[in-house]
C-alpha cells in the first residue's frame, strides 16, 4: 500500500495523476479534498503509521518531508520508500530506503509519470554499479550475512576495491551480472581459480560453501533438489538436522534446496512433514513410480524395486525434480534409531549448470533493429552464430561479438549442422542457432530439439517477430475487425509437405478470416484457386516480399489478380501472401476505449 501526503491543495490534479499510475494508493491531506482522506497533522499521521505502508509520496517541500519522517527512522531493512515531489513534478527525490525499500526505483517511476527529473543520491546507482543489498531479492537469492557485514562490503564494492565474481551456476540473475560487468570486477567459474591475494572481495552466486581468506558475500540459489527414501513410518527425529550437517560436510548450502521429492508410496510418511516444514520456501514433488522407472540411479538396490517398483527413490527423484541435472550428492544413508533407515540424495537443476548452451533465436522478420534485446543479447554473447543464410540478413550476425565463429547453415544438411553444434557444445561454448521470424512458426526447430534432447544438451528459445506482424505494420493495417473478423489463420499452402485434409485452404477460407499464407508463392495459382472457393474475388489481398528488408516489396490487388501480381512481380521465396477484408480496413470500433466501458484499470 501506498500514501500520498499532499500539502498544498494546488498539487491535487498531480497526486490525482500519481493515484491513478500507482496501484494502491491513498492520498491523505489537511485540507478538505473531494478522493481524499483528511488528517490533522502531518507529522502526527506519520508518527502513527510510517510502517503501515510499503512507500509514502510527500508532494511538497522536501523540508517538511523529512521534519515528518526524522522521529520514525529505524533502518533501511525496516523503514518504507520515502519520496519528495515537489509540488509542479519536476523534480522528484528519493529520501530514504533508496534500495532495500525501493525507493530510488519508486523515483524513477514517478519522475516517468511525471516527466520529472529522478534525484537519486546512492552512490552505488549514480556510478552504474550493482545495487548488491537488493540483489537477492530480484533474483530469488538468499544471504546469510548479517546487515553490518553487508554494509561493509557494499561499501568495498562502491570503493572499486578489486573485486572477483565467482559464478558456479547460470541463471536469470548470473546473466545480467556478466552483462553488467563493472570494471573492477573480473569473473571467475571455479573457485579453485581465483587468485585471492590478487582481489579485496569475493561475489559469489552459488548453491556451495567456501572458506575464503578475503570477505566473500555469497548469494544462494535455489538450484538443489533433495531426494528422500525411508522405511515406513520412519521416526522423523533429528533427520533434517542430520542432513543439513552432511551437506556442510559436503560444501552444499542448505540454503539452495529449491525442492523436496519423493516417490508416491511415501507421501504420507511423517519425515516429509517435518522436512517441509525444516525447509518451508522449498517445494515438494510427489512422484508415481511409473515416471522414475527410465531414470538411472547410479547405486540400484534390488531391495527399494521390490518395495516402490524403482531401483533407488532418493536418487531418482532427485534427478527427476532436477530435469535430468547432476547429482551432486549420491545416495546416502542413515539410521538415526533402531530400525529407521532412510536415504538421501541431491541434485543440481540441469538448467543452472555451467557447461554448453543452445539458444534458438528468432531474428525477427528481417530488419536487425527488429530482433528482440535478448536475442541481441544472445547474439552478442555466442562463441558460435549458426544462422538460416538464405532467410536471414547477413547483418544480423553483425551483432556477434569479435573471434566468434558465424556460419551460414544453408549449405549444410542437418547432420553437419549438428556436427558443428555439438562440436562447440562439447567445449562447454554458448551457440545460437538464429532462424527467420519467429523460429516457432515454421521454423524447422522440431528435428533439432529432437536431436537436443536425445543428447540431453541445455537449449531454450528466445521467440521472435513474425513476418505477419510485419506484414500488418507494413499494410497499417490491424488484422482484426471488430465484430465481423477476429481471427488470423498461419498457413501454407500444400506443395511438396501435404496438408491434412482438415487444414486444406478451401476449408479453412470458410471462416473468412484474416489469412496470412507462407511459402506459397511458387504455387500461387493453386492457392487463388482454393481460396476463391470461399472468399469473393474481390477480397483485399497484399503479396508481400522481403518485409523489412532493404529490398522490402508489397503489392496490393484483389484477389482474383493473385497469381498475376506474384507472377508479373517474379515473387518467390520470403514472399508472404495475405488475404481479407481486414487490409487497409478503417470500419468498426473497439469498445475497449469506450468512455462508458469500465474495466479493472477505468473504473
Amino acid at each position: 500500500m501506498k500514501a500520498i501526503i499532499l500539502i498544498s491543495e494546488a498539487s491535487l490534479p498531480l497526486a490525482k495523476t500519481l493515484q491513478r499510475e500507482l496501484p494502491d494508493t491513498l492520498i491523505y491531506t489537511k485540507n478538505e479534498c473531494e478522493g481524499c482522506i483528511s488528517i490533522t497533522s502531518c507529522h502526527r499521521f506519520i508518527e502513527e503509521h510510517f510502517n503501515d505502508f510499503d512507500s509514502i509520496i510527500f508532494i511538497g517541500a522536501m523540508g517538511i518531508c523529512v521534519r515528518s519522517i526524522a522521529g520514525c527512522i529505524k533502518n533501511k531493512y525496516k523503514d518504507p520508500a520515502v519520496v519528495c515531489v515537489d509540488s509542479t513534478g519536476r523534480f522528484v527525490i528519493s529520501v530514504l530506503s533508496g534500495h532495500v525499500g525501493g525507493a530510488n526505483e519508486l523515483t524513477r517511476h514517478i519522475a516517468a509519470i511525471t516527466g520529472g527529473e529522478a534525484v537519486i543520491t546512492t552512490q552505488s546507482d549514480n556510478a552504474g554499479l550493482w545495487a548488491l543489498d537488493t540483489l537477492a531479492e530480484k533474483y530469488d537469492w538468499k544471504i546469510t550475512v548479517p546487515h553490518a557485514e553487508m554494509n561493509r562490503l557494499v561499501t568495498l564494492f562502491v570503493n572499486r576495491e578489486p573485486t572477483v565474481l565467482l559464478l558456479d551456476i547460470k541463471d536469470k540473475g548470473t546473466e545480467y551480472l556478466e552483462r553488467t560487468l563493472p570494471a573492477h570486477v573480473k569473473v571467475f567459474y571455479h573457485f579453485e581459480d581465483i587468485p585471492q591475494s590478487e582481489f579485496k572481495l569475493i561475489i559469489a552466486v552459488t548453491p556451495y560453501i567456501y572458506s575464503a581468506e578475503i570477505p566473500m558475500l555469497c548469494f544462494h540459489p535455489a538450484v538443489l533438489h533433495l531426494g528422500i527414501g525411508c522405511r515406513k513410518q520412519c521416526d522423523p527425529s533429528g533427520i533434517a538436522e542430520y542432513i543439513e550437517a552432511v551437506m556442510h560436510r559436503q560444501g552444499l548450502c542448505p540454503f539452495s534446496l529449491a525442492s523436496l521429492n519423493t516417490i508416491e508410496l511415501k507421501k504420507d510418511e511423517p519425515l516429509l512433514e517435518i522436512l517441509h516444514r525444516r525447509w518451508a520456501d522449498t517445494e515438494t514433488h510427489i512422484y508415481p513410480a511409473e515416471e522414475l522407472k527410465d531414470i538411472t540411479a547410479p547405486h540400484p538396490s534390488e531391495k527399494a524395486f521390490e518395495v516402490t517398483g524403482v531401483y533407488g527413490v532418493a536418487e531418482s527423484t532427485a534427478l527427476k525434480s532436477s530435469g535430468e541435472g547432476t547429482l551432486v550428492l549420491e545416495k546416502q544413508k542413515g539410521m538415526l534409531t533402531e530400525g529407521n533407515h532412510f536415504t538421501f540424495a541431491i541434485a543440481v537443476s540441469a538448467t543452472a549448470m555451467r557447461g554448453g548452451h543452445i539458444e534458438i533465436v528468432g531474428a525477427g522478420p528481417g530488419d536487425p533493429e527488429l530482433i528482440s534485446v535478448r536475442g541481441k543479447r544472445m547474439l552478442e554473447k555466442a562463441d558460435l552464430v549458426l544462422y538460416a543464410g538464405s532467410l536471414v540478413p547477413r547483418e544480423l550476425t553483425f551483432y556477434a561479438k569479435e573471434g566468434a565463429t558465424v556460419r551460414s547453415s544453408a549449405g549444410m544438411d542437418l547432420e553437419e549442422q549438428f556436427a558443428l553444434m555439438k562440436k562447440f557444445y562439447d567445449k562447454g561454448l554458448f551457440i545460437v542457432r538464429l532462424h527467420t521470424g519467429d523460429p516457432c512458426i515454421y521454423g524447422a526447430i522440431q528435428e533439432q530439439m529432437a536431436f537436443f534432447d536425445r543428447y540431453k544438451m541445455s537449449y531454450h528459445i528466445t521467440p521472435g517477430i513474425s513476418s505477419f506482424q510485419a506484414a500488418a505494420a507494413a499494410l497499417r493495417s490491424q488484422f482484426t475487425i471488430p465484430e465481423k473478423v477476429q481471427s488470423i489463420i498461419l498457413t501454407r499452402g500444400e506443395g511438396r509437405t501435404p496438408m491434412p485434409e482438415k487444414e486444406q485452404l478451401h476449408k479453412l477460407a470458410q471462416s473468412q478470416s484474416t489469412m496470412c499464407i507462407y511459402l506459397s508463392a511458387g504455387i500461387v495459382e493453386q492457392v487463388q484457386e482454393e481460396l476463391m472457393q470461399a472468399y469473393p474475388p474481390e477480397t483485399p489481398v497484399a503479396a508481400c516480399y522481403k518485409l523489412t528488408w532493404k529490398e522490402e516489396k508489397i503489392y496490393r490487388g484483389e484477389l482474383k489478380d493473385l497469381a498475376k501480381i506474384v507472377r508479373d512481380n517474379n515473387l518467390t521465396l520470403t514472399t508472404l501472401l495475405v488475404v481479407g477484408e481486414a487490409i487497409d480496413n478503417r470500419k468498426g470500433l473497439s469498445r475497449l476505449y469506450a468512455h462508458e466501458f469500465k474495466h479493472l484499470f477505468r473504473k
